[in-house]
């Protein structure tokens, strides 16, 4: 297959939060008319709407679809983004031009909305190619490669049609690239890296002579991805996530030997607890059986009910003798502050009655931490030498710390305490 990459249609981004404004409009006497709709690509907001100088142009857009043209004054653009109680998550007042088709993308999360303008006057391609775009609107997810093949393809050879393409509004669009029409697997995956799979779309039909926009957008999680398939002047389809990422934490004590998987998929592979494993792509709605030995016993498990688009941490604490499983939620999102990093403690110690403190530079994080828990992220300023500790409140010494500790700017830690209240193991992960 070959492609072509077209020059980047006239789009107007904004990068507004709440009560923020984008361009301006002209005079209300001008009476140029034009249609805009809106398309809710923020999965914080189950429905949103749209009201344009004071009127309201669509009600109740679910997350992944899109409202139905409105005429607007092109004049008068005042712009609200309104959740379902009619307050206003984003505003602005974009420049619109008359006889134009728009559709307003909402996107970020709750208390951090942001909008891009896509105009959609593109040229169409001649009746055996299509025209695709990609919008990087997963503020979470850091750069992506965007990949285009034949279902069976695998993606060893494969070159991406979009590559390292940005999450930051401005340079968050690709230019349109020229394909041939028909149904092709859509893959997205971390910048640089073809094993870092974000997103698969089997099957996605590019229309004939046709125009559309692959937005890519933020998931519970923060690192996987979701896709809505927009149409220029017609549908729009979501494409989201059908996996989970999965890892398995070997807390449980006494060194236990520990091996799991998750239907054919391997978790954990044997060996001695403590062991933090990797996170794992898992199939959310047909999963499989959950499965998992400590010293070489199968545990007796209910198999946890996963969600798409969100990360977990399976957390496998307690004595070797009674191991007991946790799911926990992991919040892998990147700082809502670019200066700022994100930590949070899993208390994974066996026979502990103690909760652990979390501090950062003897500022405490997170308190009374219980085993069998995680404290929720907390977000600190980065800095290149801070000292990272966790005590307990039985001994005046820290039972982990790391002096000289980089703190990264937009990163995401976690600290794992394991073993036992005798011998406790501590270890810290960057996530991010």
């Amino acid at each position: 297959m070959r492609f072509k990459s077209w020059a980047l249609p006239l789009i107007g981004l904004c990068a507004s939060a709440l009560l923020t404004a984008c361009g301006g409009g002209g005079s209300k006497d001008s009476g140029s008319n034009t249609q805009i709709r809106l398309v809710n690509a923020s999965p914080s907001y189950a429905t949103l709407d749209l009201s344009v100088d004071s009127k309201t142009i669509n009600s109740a857009v679910a997350y992944g679809a899109a409202g139905s043209y409105g005429t607007v004054n092109t004049g008068a653009t005042g712009t609200q983004i309104l959740n379902n109680v009619g307050s206003a998550v984003a505003q602005l007042t974009p420049s619109l031009a008359a006889d134009v088709n728009y559709s307003l993308i909402a996107y970020g999360s709750a208390g951090a909305v942001r909008t891009a303008l896509l105009q959609e006057s593109e040229a169409a391609p001649d009746s055996a190619k299509s025209k695709l775009l990609a919008m990087n609107l997963a503020p979470d997810a850091g750069s992506l490669d965007i990949y285009v093949t034949l279902p069976a393809d695998d993606l060893t050879n494969a070159s991406p049609i979009v590559s390292n393409l940005s999450a930051t509004p401005g340079s968050n669009t690709s230019s349109y690239n020229l394909l041939n029409a028909g149904n092709f697997r859509i893959r997205v995956t971390g910048a640089g890296n073809k094993n870092d799979l974000r997103l698969d779309v089997s099957s996605l039909a590019l229309p004939a002579g046709g125009v559309s926009t692959l937005i890519l957008t933020s998931t519970d999680g923060g690192v996987l991805v979701n896709g809505i398939h927009l149409v220029q002047k017609g549908t729009v389809s979501k494409q989201f996530n059908t996996t989970a990422r999965t890892r398995l934490v070997a807390a449980v004590g006494e060194g236990a030997s520990v091996s799991s998987q998750w239907g054919n998929t391997v978790l954990m592979p044997q060996g001695s607890a403590p062991a933090i494993g990797d996170y794992t792509s898992i199939q959310a709605a047909a999963a499989g059986t959950l499965s998992i030995k400590v010293n070489g016993t199968d545990m007796t498990l209910t198999t946890p009910t996963l969600a798409a688009g969100k990360d977990y941490t399976l957390l496998l604490w307690g004595p070797a003798s009674a191991p007991a499983l946790k799911v926990l939620e992991d919040d892998n999102r990147l700082p809502t502050n670019a200066n700022q990093a994100k930590l949070r403690l899993i208390n994974g110690v066996a026979n502990s009655t103690n909760g652990l403190t979390l501090s950062v530079d003897y500022t405490p994080l997170a308190t009374n931490v219980q085993a069998g828990t995680t404290s929720s992220p907390v977000a600190v300023n980065a800095s290149a030498n801070s000292f990272l500790s966790v005590n307990t409140p039985t001994l005046v010494s820290p039972v982990f710390s790391v002096t000289g500790l980089p703190v990264s700017a937009s990163g995401v830690y976690t600290v794992f305490m394991m073993g036992t209240n005798n011998t406790m193991v501590g270890s810290l992960r960057r996530e991010r």
